[in-house]
């Protein structure tokens, strides 16, 4: 397990001085962003092996609490995420799973390291979850950090971005869509112009199963990536960036967010595409 770690580390070099830098004093809490979902989740185990290491330096992988971090075996290495007590993965993170920790928090260390607490894929905070945990960073509890990992921080309370040190790894390289999806996500930005010839497309028999449906979802926050970063990496996150303000692109990206998890959820293909589209249409000025 700890070799996922450090090869994801190794992909992320860039950002291991900034770590290797707020270990010194680390923060209350810290913000993961970029990467993929996978990255975010071996960084945050890099910082919690980094504050427990026996070394006391650069995370050894050999040493007790190393090991049992990448192991999620670790007593003062705690996730929380959408999965309840009952073992089924929710649509949002349940207030239980952040209320459990209330009592842990209160008390020191297991060990002589630092506790950390990791709140994956964070955008999944409810309202009630969220203000839990807003709770918890507004009375410091000492010997505990807390880690959130987001696709970007803009899918975060401001309130929560504002109380952590933020570090952004290294976007995944792929910028293209295939032909395919570059076709259906063009098809979504034609429709956000004119309002017009998108339904036609999802409503053609057999042309839209689960599958295609989510490259579709996973296309168009690729090219909302390519806005954020750089409007001109491709001619749609052009577009994008000109059809949305910042305020829009949010939008655009919690819609995505939102359908991902539908088509998880075995929702009709062919409604959540027609529902993205028109959820996030971009507001016309008056």
């Amino acid at each position: 397990m700890f070799t996922g770690i450090q090869e994801t580390a190794s992909r992320q070099k860039i950002v291991l001085p900034r770590f290797a830098k707020l270990a010194l004093q680390p923060p209350q809490c810290l913000l993961i962003e970029g990467g993929s979902a996978e990255d975010r989740r071996d960084m945050a185990r890099y910082w919690a092996c980094l504050l427990n290491c026996e070394s006391g330096g650069t995370p050894c992988g050999t040493c007790k609490p190393c090991l049992q971090i990448a192991d999620n075996a670790f007593n003062d290495f705690l996730i929380i995420d959408r999965v309840d007590e009952d073992g089924v993965e929710k649509q949002d993170i349940p207030v239980d799973n952040v209320r459990k920790y209330f009592s842990v928090w209160g008390q020191p260390p297991h060990g002589r390291g630092t506790r950390v607490t990791v709140i994956e894929e964070a955008q999944h905070l409810n309202g009630n979850s969220a203000n839990a945990l807003l709770k918890t960073l507004e009375e410091p509890r000492p010997g505990n950090v807390f880690v959130l990992t987001a696709p970007q921080r803009e899918r975060l309370l401001g309130t929560l971005v504002s109380r952590s040190w933020v570090i952004t790894l290294a976007w995944p390289t792929e910028t293209q869509n295939s032909p395919e999806v570059a076709d259906w996500v063009s098809g979504m930005l034609g429709f956000w112009r004119s309002g017009q010839g998108w339904f036609a497309r999802t409503s053609a028999k057999g042309a839209l199963n689960k599958e295609q449906a989510l490259k579709v979802v996973l296309g168009c926050q690729r090219e909302l990536r390519n806005a954020l970063m750089n409007p001109q990496l491709t001619p749609a996150a052009n577009a994008l960036s000109g059809l949305f303000d910042p305020k829009g692109l949010r939008r655009l990206d919690l819609v995505l967010g939102k359908a991902q998890e539908s088509l998880n959820y075995n929702v009709n293909p062919a409604l959540v595409l027609d529902w993205v589209c028109t959820a996030a249409m971009p507001r016309r000025k008056r």
